[in-house]
């Protein structure tokens, strides 16, 4: 009976939620910044916007950076700051002499320009 006290009562003392609590954004809404200003941060940063969406009261900005690899960051609605930017990856970039040409023919296959 102590035992399941004790860890009753180290349960209540650290709920399960506290290791995500940086990852919200708890801000009211009169303070936060237009959607507009996050997509001037967005074209600032080089940025293409697909969409901007609102995410455990953060901003979450999908795209794609000027390079043109898929992107998803998360920006604090108060003061912009940007969070956590992430590249999103899918899948192996194709090996060389693998990409397809005109009528399906390799590189290495197609007939000198």
């Amino acid at each position: 009976m102590k035992k399941t006290l004790t860890i009753l009562g180290f349960l209540a003392a650290f709920p399960a939620d506290v290791g995500r609590a940086d990852d919200d954004c708890f801000v009211p809404m009169a303070d936060w910044q237009p959607r507009d200003a996050v997509a001037r941060l967005a074209e600032k940063n080089g940025w293409t916007v697909r969409r901007i969406k609102i995410d455990d009261g953060c901003y979450e900005i999908d795209g794609r950076d000027a390079r043109g690899r898929r992107i998803e960051a998360r920006v604090h609605p108060a003061t912009l700051q940007v969070i956590e930017p992430r590249i999103r990856r899918r899948g192996r970039p194709p090996a060389p002499g693998s990409q397809k040409g005109p009528e399906g023919l390799t590189p290495q296959h197609m007939p000198p320009r």
